[in-house]
């Protein structure tokens, strides 16, 4: 009920309602990732109507494309679970290289790892997953993970974590000084002794309503990503700070696909093509909160070392990986015993 509710919206916002349009495309995209502003901007261009509907991670999306008949036409896997994706054929592939998109892709992020001919992926929005805290109620330190994963008294019963593993344990990895995706029953039996320990302090396991959590005071300290966290301070004037810790940050870059089923393969062209367009991709940044991938005007863009800190770190970001199956079956192993 709750995603039919944000596609709703999303259609009310853009006028939608009532109206015939010859093509429609389906976008799933992170919640609240895209205004309805640019959505627009794209309907009045092309004549194609915009459905979106949200997820809060990416474990979410991939259960939704394995599970099957969605008729998605475009999501924004982050790279590590394009890698996932392109492994388990669960995309149709873009041929980036043919289309207008890729010459606007700046060059440090063509032919990553996750898709060297970027034959199924555009790379878009980029950052880093940390924790945030309110600064109201917690005042002490934050420049280590021991912070969060080894709370000190006034934030026992005050933390939340992200409900998934993806951007948690290589967080956890980053504390302890263990490589991400290790196959070691050792070292992840460290993870998952740090992660139990710091479950007696976790108010909850959630991706959902983190503004709302943390600038309300139900939680004191939060797993959150940089532009959330900027958002939250620069648009809803909470007293947040984005930790810096020294161990390094989980970093992400979330890509444009075309999922298996897509019923619109040419209106989700034309969509990556027109949000890759310089003027449109600074927009969405300055809205979004996160630097992109995509060529930017840098003299239009809010966000500056100077009044970002967030999206502009001081400390290691270390970029989430692909996991071998059996580097994936002991993480899966530890977040499954921490659930219980």
């Amino acid at each position: 009920m709750k995603k039919l509710l944000q596609a709703i919206t999303a259609i009310t916002a853009l006028g939608m309602v009532g109206t015939a349009y010859a093509e429609k495309i389906n976008v799933y995209a992170w919640s609240q990732s895209i205004e309805p502003k640019i959505l627009n901007q794209f309907t009045a261009a092309t004549g194609i109507e915009v459905v979106i509907d949200g997820y809060t991670s990416n474990e979410e999306l991939l259960s939704k494309l394995k599970a099957g008949g969605t008729n998605y036409d475009i999501a924004f896997p982050s790279q590590h679970f394009v890698k996932i994706m392109i492994n388990e054929g669960l995309l149709l592939p873009i041929d980036a290289k043919n289309e207008p998109a890729y010459n606007r892709i700046r060059d440090e992020y063509k032919g990553r790892w996750w898709d060297p001919e970027n034959k199924y992926s555009v790379p878009f929005a980029y950052g880093s997953a940390g924790y945030t805290v309110n600064r109201d109620y917690y005042k002490g330190p934050i420049d280590s993970w021991g912070v969060f994963f080894e709370p000190p008294a006034e934030l026992k019963g005050k933390i939340a974590v992200f409900a998934a593993p993806d951007e948690v344990i290589p967080a956890a990895q980053n504390y302890l000084g263990i490589e991400y995706c290790t196959e070691s029953s050792a070292d992840m039996k460290k993870v998952y002794e740090l992660l139990k320990k710091q479950k007696e302090s976790v108010a909850i396991y959630t991706n959902d309503n983190i503004r709302d959590r943390i600038g309300s005071g139900e939680v004191y300290a939060t797993s959150w990503w940089d532009g959330e966290s900027i958002k939250a301070r620069t648009k809803s004037g909470l007293n947040v700070e984005y930790a810096m810790p020294k161990e390094g940050l989980v970093g992400w870059v979330d890509s444009a696909v075309i999922p298996q089923g897509a019923t619109n393969v040419s209106g989700a062209k034309k969509f990556i093509n027109f949000m890759s367009q310089m003027d449109i991709a600074t927009e969405w940044s300055n809205m979004y909160g996160h630097d992109f991938a995509i060529k930017l005007d840098i003299p239009k863009l809010t966000a500056n070392p100077s009044n970002a800190p967030e999206i502009y770190p001081t400390v290691p970001v270390k970029m989430s990986k692909a996991c071998s199956p059996a580097a994936q079956n002991l993480v899966d192993k530890v977040w499954t015993s921490l659930m219980q």
